[in-house]
């Protein structure tokens, strides 16, 4: 990870140092297995190594899976794997997830506790389709630079930034300024 953080962010280290973005993802699977699997094989993505994986997987059942130390990046976002926290949630669309009340409720719980920990702004808890127009994304190199996935569109996201919002003023939570998304020019 060391020298894809080196190439992709210009920087000397694979800590994560100082996560500013929370970044929700879909698995495109229906069981932990294969999630699990994926991670643990290290497969080159894009030609390169490290392989991808995230720092939580929720289950279907609202197990919350940690995969990966906060303190050491993961290969999860293109352009924000430098400053961010990926949680993946087992299913094959946003909806899936939106409609499966234990696995929301455990999602929401556990970015409303990441958000808490490291005093991250509600605007910077994104789907990985707003990785893009999201204010740290950094990628130094041109063939990625624009990529990106279609998981957790702005709408489906701001229903989740939306719930997160009610759930934090209940602990008090200071949410930040509101999504103000950056042009992209890809």
């Amino acid at each position: 990870m060391l020298a894809y953080a080196k190439e992709h962010y210009d920087v000397d280290t694979f800590d994560l140092i100082r996560p500013e973005v929370i970044v929700e993802h879909f698995t495109v699977s229906t069981t932990f297995a294969p999630v699990f699997e994926t991670f643990a094989a290290n497969t080159p993505d894009l030609g390169e190594l490290p392989g991808t994986c995230a720092h939580f997987v929720v289950d279907t059942d609202g197990t919350i899976y940690q995969l990966v130390s906060l303190q050491r990046m993961c290969r999860h976002t293109v352009g924000l794997n430098y400053t961010a926290i990926g949680i993946e949630m087992v299913g094959e669309s946003d909806q899936d997830v939106l409609r499966n009340p234990r696995q929301r409720n455990a999602m929401e719980e556990l970015t409303l506790w990441l958000m808490a920990t490291f005093h991250i702004e509600l605007r910077n808890v994104i789907g990985h389709n707003e990785s893009l127009t999201n204010p740290f994304h950094k990628e130094l190199v041109p063939s990625f630079r624009c990529q990106t996935h279609g998981d957790w569109t702005a709408a489906d996201m701001d229903i989740v930034r939306r719930d997160l919002a009610q759930r934090a003023s209940t602990f008090r939570l200071p949410l930040g300024p509101a999504v103000t998304p950056v042009a992209s020019d890809c």
